[in-house]
């Protein structure tokens, strides 16, 4: 079964010392900008290939930026047959709304949704820039990217960032590309 919990929720329960396994599903340059302490790194690009590595006897906690993505997760390991599933609700970005504890990493590499902003941005400003200098059907770039950022906001998944999130500067170093409880 899939529940939902509130940041608040969770950290009582990691204050406590409760049994439970605190998941994150961010990329790995999201895991090492900002996270939080007693999390253990499964990137939703790669999940399916740890995810028999989470104890089954143990309440899972699922955390990303938003939501979205742990929600994913909980949908891949409802499926393999877990039942005690959290979702929190808001992910980090609630976390850090609510000034709860986290460790902040050194990485100078952007949010993945800074990097999408950036590229969708930079997209259209080439197709804006070359349909007026070289020929009008350039635009059509333009509105490719328009199309697919509107199409990310319907369906709340967006393509470009799952490009992005395979780049290799935002990928673990080879020696961590094993679940990241040690990345702390």
């Amino acid at each position: 079964m899939i529940r939902h919990t509130t940041v608040h929720e969770i950290n009582e329960m990691l204050e406590t010392g409760g049994e439970c396994q605190v998941i994150d599903v961010r990329e790995f340059s999201e895991f090492n900008s900002e996270r939080i302490a007693d999390a253990q790194l499964m990137p939703l690009s790669n999940f399916e290939k740890h995810a028999d590595e989470i104890d089954h006897s143990k309440p899972v906690y699922l955390m990303c930026r938003s939501g979205n993505r742990a929600a994913q997760a909980a949908d891949k390991l409802a499926a393999r047959g877990f039942t005690d599933i959290h979702v929190v609700k808001g992910g980090m970005t609630a976390w850090a709304g609510a000034d709860l504890p986290v460790i902040k990493g050194e990485s100078k590499i952007w949010s993945l949704e800074r990097q999408v902003r950036f590229t969708a941005g930079l997209l259209v400003l080439t197709g804006a820039v070359l349909g007026f200098l070289v020929t009008p059907y350039l635009y059509i770039l333009s509105g490719f990217v328009g199309a697919g950022l509107v199409f990310a906001a319907v369906t709340d998944t967006c393509g470009m960032a799952m490009v992005l999130a395979k780049m290799p500067w935002n990928q673990a170093p080879i020696a961590c590309d094993t679940p990241q409880s040690s990345v702390k």
